[in-house]
């Protein structure tokens, strides 16, 4: 499966910022004024899809939109707006640690009756929930690690060859069919879903735009690299269990063997990988820079809070029998 090179269409607007945004990077109209900006909800559709929007400069652009547009500095100025907006609404959402330790000691321990995603779709998810999850991940499995990346200029020593390797492994080791973008690719076709980039952004609400905005945010800013790695801890020490789930819940469902192997993959892969993250680049990060703890800790908690935000959307329509989506998913032609 060849992923399409071409950039997506811009998604439809869900608000006025995200309308003024998407309007000025095709030269048909101004940006948004920072009342406008400030006024919408941090977590909210409108304001969350104006980053994203933003953002996927930085990665693959869309379709009808000039390349200079990701350092307009007029766009650079709007968007760090938007940033205070969503990083002053996480900070007073978790709470203010001083230690990462204490962050990723509560990620450690499993629950002995875990109510989350992952054990939902283990225990009695059902063929159409599991494309649902598909599509909403979509947007960052297919450029699963890329956000991560942006770190390695700002690392060195243990931290920095630590992140690598595990960097390395998520690119498929040097080998194209095995990079994990690559793999999720082959889960979608396997399910019948559409693998081309970003084609279920109209589909996706909010809370899934918040988890891969968040990546951004941390990545492209030097000042919030603790907060980076402390991301990616999170992921990669909660990935091999909720993996393990999600292979059985492929099976169980009879999701097709590309979408077995891309949760066995993970499962295998990513408790090497947690090793790696706490001990290398966790603590190599802290021995050179010990006053990025909290920071570290920030990330941490911050993508617990995101994750349990999209997994209150899933669930909470699922569990009525109703799609978690904004529009249906369709069958690809």
């Amino acid at each position: 499966m060849r992923l399409p090179p071409k950039e997506p269409p811009l998604p439809s607007a869900r608000g006025p910022v995200s309308a003024a945004v998407g309007e000025y990077v095709r030269d048909r109209g101004p940006l948004p004024d920072e009342k406008t900006v400030f006024d919408a909800a941090p977590f909210g559709d409108d304001l969350q899809l104006a980053l994203y929007l933003c953002y996927e400069l930085h990665y693959r652009g869309f379709a009808d939109v000039d390349a200079d547009r990701e350092w307009d500095p007029d766009l650079l100025r709007i968007r760090a707006v938007a940033e205070r907006l969503f990083l002053g609404a996480l900070r007073d959402a978790v709470p203010a640690r001083e230690h990462a330790d204490e962050a990723l000691a509560e990620l450690l321990v499993e629950p002995v009756d875990g109510s989350g995603v992952s054990h939902f779709l283990q225990r009695e998810g059902e063929l159409w929930q599991v494309r649902e999850y598909a599509a909403q991940r979509s947007l960052y499995h297919l450029k699963e690690a890329d956000p991560h990346a942006w770190v390695l200029p700002r690392l060195w020593g243990r931290a920095k060859a630590g992140m690598a390797a595990v960097e390395f492994d998520e690119f498929g080791g040097g080998r194209a069919d095995r990079v994990h973008a690559r793999l999720f690719a082959d889960l979608m076709a396997g399910l019948g879903l559409d693998t081309s980039y970003g084609h279920y952004l109209d589909a996706t609400g909010a809370q899934a735009l918040a988890t891969v905005n968040v990546m951004s945010l941390f990545g492209l800013h030097r000042a919030l690299r603790g907060a980076l790695v402390g991301h990616f801890a999170a992921v990669e020490i909660t990935s091999s269990p909720g993996s393990r789930r999600l292979a059985e819940a492929m099976r169980r469902t009879g999701a097709g063997p590309a979408a077995e192997h891309f949760y066995d993959e993970h499962v295998e892969a990513d408790a090497v990988h947690e090793q790696v993250v706490r001990h290398e680049v966790v603590a190599g990060l802290l021995e050179e820079e010990p006053h990025l703890d909290a920071d570290v800790a920030f990330g941490a908690d911050a993508t617990t809070y995101l994750e349990d935000r999209l997994a209150e959307r899933l669930l909470g329509a699922w569990r009525t029998g109703e799609s978690s989506l904004r529009v249906p998913v369709h069958e690809a032609s």
